[in-house]
């Protein structure tokens, strides 16, 4: 490898060789002379004449050589006549200095040649040259926060290109740049070329990527009225500290820098300091080159109040003094920039909603620095009504226009309005067929009076495929697929395929929705599935799977909007259950014969669970929703009540009700408050009993601070132990069954706290909460007492009691087993147990039990984490509290 050093040398080397041509050249332009002087000084002495009349004699002029042939040697890669074309000496033209100098100019300004010489041997020119090399490859080291993908497209330098300083050096130039993009002021870039033969090289970057140059420290001079740190609070640029590590902000920017000092004016603009200036801003690096300290002067000025308020209207429909009355600021209150920006879009977009979409609200200021008031008048101006002329949709190739057009709340021929343009935007945004970034524009039409809207959408991809892994609290390892289309076939239709697996439950499900129906405003989805889910109760701390339920059915659903935030949705369910138990575990023969359920192994509550049932279920809701985002809302509020009827033909007879609100406002500063409530109720009709399944059920992780199913009625299985005076012993061993209820309700208030940029940017969103609720009214289940013992035999396979065979002699023989009760006519010894174990039916109450809690949600690598810390402050007799739980899971 070969250092940029040798470069440096071999430009030294051609200038001395360029002054030894230029010299060269000179001395051959003066041969003639001296050959003149040489002849002179070796002439015979001839004796003196007679001196003839003295006579002016002119000077001899220098002979001038004509170029007799131009040879051109060194050329491997050009053709000597390229070579040719970059200059201008030609054959029959006289042969200079200067023109020799130029020619060395032209060939050298080409930057195809290493070095070039011009010799002349009696009119006949020798260009001799050697040419730059030829780059074979571009070769990067030590990058790596930026990698090569990311650097090559920016070097102009390419493999097969003329090798030539100055584009190195601008790739050098190019790469320092890429990296102080990224804050890295300290990066150098060293070029080094490696020489091949065929006159080749290899160009290496060695790059010493150095730290992030970091912003140190922030000075704000000038400032009287608030502190330093308060102006930085409101800077988007922060100063390092080992608090804010995965903050981009501490890096040193310019257009940040100069990004902060708008919101610097800004702020003190809502302050009320109208004449608050930024002197000046200036950022210095510090000799290490890895940090930067940044200093703004600031000239604050003096605090205003707002003056008179008024409002000139030349709309007809505005009345200006009302318009005044209504205004958020008053004579008296602090100046704020920030009230004047949204007093004027909050007139424009109400001048909108009445059709002017032309209007244009301009503030008058009256500034009385004597006694520091600001005087505003909104004035709005005239302007006509506007019908809308046409709506134009471009930029779909995919989606056809009807997808778009229907959630238009505007149709042409419809006076405008702004308001309806707004919801109409928000409504295809809502789709999530097209990039985020997207407004109705609004153009003049073919009057005045003439509005054109157009919605110029970009696509994005809407087929999904999902794979999904975790780990919670709740069921352990869990994994999920999906495939799912969006807008298929540019209908607006969604199809959908997806399963789940985890170690209590797991599904498969097939789905289709068609948003409009015939064109109609008229909603229609299927589904199709099968759920198989695992009950469990608790051994002591761990879980013991009890029932099992399979589930197979289908569900169509009709909606209809009744108004802009109002849906009707009907749907009809048809639900085949099997609920079962394990037969080994909890099944045995009677002493009739009969093999079934034993109440002493699963309880009665179990055994009464089991079997086939057809449920064919009715059902109607209605949903309000006027929430900013769905998935994680900040403002708005959403509330829906849900019946259901079971009894259209199947095996099961009941009527289900369920009903919750929620709403949430932002409090400023990223806080976002939350109020949610829910309540439910079934029962049964027809003498029907509403079964283990079908009841409601409470806990994690709908109440947070409890486990799941871990409020509510259940009966709790105490086991006993009988010392030999006949004494029992309640043992800390226990079974925990849950029954759910008929009713239910629950409520919940959080609110969430911002942090600062970098956890923001981690996506962390921490929150403080108290949950509530309750589940209760069942008929207390039949309970088993034990306590004078009672006997558990073990089975086989197939249910059937084992026996230890009798030897005959009043012994059994315990390493083997047998289904025979007896052997020669002699009884067998039954094998098993007598347990002592006493029921008790707890947890039937309405009383709310309450938990409150700190909890963060977390974007992490591995997909949304939320951890929960609670502590119960009510709770009932044999309710479950769980201090902590998490849940975590990915789409990768």
């Amino acid at each position: 490898m070969m250092g940029w050093e040798m470069v440096r040398s071999t430009d030294a080397r051609r200038a001395s060789q360029l002054a030894a041509v230029l010299l060269g050249t000179t001395i051959l332009a003066g041969v003639p002379e001296a050959a003149f002087a040489q002849d002179a000084e070796q002439a015979p002495e001839v004796a003196p004449a007679a001196a003839p009349a003295p006579t002016e004699t002119p000077d001899p002029a220098p002979a001038v050589q004509t170029i007799q042939s131009i040879r051109v040697t060194g050329a491997e890669r050009l053709e000597p006549q390229t070579v040719m074309s970059y200059i201008d000496l030609r054959i029959g033209q006289p042969y200079s200095k200067a023109a020799a100098d130029q020619a060395l100019k032209d060939l050298y300004s080409t930057e195809l040649f290493k070095d070039v010489q011009v010799t002349n041997d009696g009119g006949n020119v020798t260009i001799a040259i050697q040419e730059n090399p030829v780059v074979n490859r571009i070769i990067l080291e030590g990058n790596k926060r930026i990698k090569d993908d990311k650097i090559l497209p920016e070097i102009k330098v390419a493999p097969r290109q003329i090798f030539t300083r100055s584009k190195i050096r601008a790739d050098v130039a190019r790469i320092i740049e890429l990296y102080k993009r990224q804050g890295r002021y300290a990066a150098t870039v060293e070029p080094k070329m490696v020489m091949l033969d065929q006159n080749r090289v290899d160009i290496v970057f060695e790059i010493t990527e150095g730290p992030k140059s970091k912003v140190r420290q922030i000075n704000i001079i000038g400032n009287e009225h608030f502190s330093d740190g308060k102006l930085r609070g409101e800077m988007v640029t922060k100063e390092a500290r080992i608090t804010r590590i995965f903050s981009s902000g501490t890096s040193y920017d310019p257009d940040r820098m100069a990004f902060d000092q708008q919101k610097l004016r800004q702020f003190y603009l809502t302050e009320g300091y109208a004449d608050f200036r930024v002197v000046s801003a200036v950022a210095e690096l510090t000799p290490d080159k890895k940090d930067f300290i940044i200093t703004y002067v600031v000239e604050e000025g003096k605090r205003y109040k707002f003056g008179d308020v008024k409002v000139e209207s030349q709309l007809r429909d505005f009345d200006g003094e009302k318009l005044a009355k209504n205004l958020p600021m008053k004579a008296g209150d602090w100046y704020n920039a920030k009230q004047v920006e949204d007093t004027i879009d909050s007139l424009n977009e109400t001048a909108g909603a009445f059709g002017y979409a032309f209007a244009d609200v301009r503030p008058e200021y009256d500034r009385n620095k004597e006694d520091l008031t600001m005087g505003i008048t909104f004035v709005i101006q005239e302007a006509p009504r506007v019908y809308v002329e046409r709506i134009d949709i471009n930029g779909n190739t995919l989606t056809q226009d009807k997808v778009i057009r229907r959630e238009f709340r505007l149709a042409e021929g419809d006076a405008f309005n702004s308001l309806q343009v707004k919801r109409s935007t928000n409504r295809i945004k809502s789709l999530g067929y097209f990039q985020e970034k997207f407004e109705v524009e609004q153009k003049p039409g073919s009057g005045e009076d003439r509005i054109i809207l157009e919605a110029n959408v970009e696509e994005k991809p809407t087929g999904e495929l999902q794979l999904s892994a975790g780990f919670s609290s709740l069921e352990s390892f869990i994994f999920q697929a999906s495939v799912r289309q969006r807008n298929f076939r540019g209908r607006g239709q969604t199809v959908g395929l997806s399963g789940s697996y985890s170690r209590y439950s797991k599904s498969v499900q097939a789905s289709f929705v068609e948003p409009y129906l015939f064109d109609k405003n008229v909603s229609l989805g299927v589904d199709i599935y099968r759920r198989d889910y695992n009950s469990f109760n608790y051994y002591n701390s761990s879980r013991n799977t009890t029932y099992k339920q399979a589930t197979t059915g289908f569900q169509v659903r009709a909606g209809v909007p009744l108004t802009e935030y109002v849906t009707a949705i009907g749907r009809y369910t048809l639900n085949y259950d099997d609920v079962s138990l394990s037969s080994n575990q909890f099944y045995s023969t009677d002493e009739n014969g009969v093999y079934g359920c034993d109440p002493l192994r699963a309880g009665r509550y179990l055994c009464e669970a089991i079997g086939k049932r057809l449920s064919s279920i009715l059902g109607l809701s209605l949903v309000y929703d006027t929430l900013d985002n769905r998935i994680r809302p900040s403002r708005g509020e959403t509330a829906s009540i849900n019946v259901d009827i079971a009894g259209l033909g199947g095996d099961v007879k009941y009527a289900r009700l369920r009903a919750n609100a929620a709403k949430y406002w932002s409090l400023g500063s990223g806080f976002i408050f939350s109020l949610s409530a829910e309540g439910g109720a079934i029962t049964g009709y027809g003498g029907d009993e509403i079964r283990l399944t079908d009841r409601f059920y409470l806990g994690e992780p709908q109440i947070r601070g409890f486990g799941i199913r871990g409020v509510g009625p259940r009966v709790i299985r105490q086991y006993l132990s009988q010392d030999e005076n006949g004494d029992y012993t309640v043992q800390s061993n226990k079974s925990d069954d849950a029954l759910g209820g008929k009713y239910y309700y629950m409520g919940r208030a959080e609110l969430e706290i911002p942090l600062g940029s970098g956890a923001r940017e981690m996506g962390l969103r921490p929150s403080i909460f108290v949950d509530t609720g309750a589940v209760w009214n069942i008929k207390a289940p039949d309970t088993i007492d034990c306590g004078a013992g009672c006997f558990i035999g073990t089975r086989d396979s197939d249910g059937n009691q084992l026996y230890y065979p009798a030897n005959g002699d009043g012994t059994f023989d315990t390493t083997t087993t047998t289904t025979s009760e007896q052997t020669n006519g002699t009884d067998n010894l039954a094998v098993g147990s007598t347990q002592y174990f006493t029921e008790r039916f707890v947890g039937d109450s309405w009383k709310p039990r309450v938990a409150v809690g700190f909890g963060v949600n977390w974007n992490s690598p591995f997909g949304p984490f939320r951890i929960n810390i609670s502590k119960v402050l009510l709770k009932e007799d044999g309710d479950d509290p769980k201090t902590f739980t998490f849940n975590v899971g990915t789409q990768f």
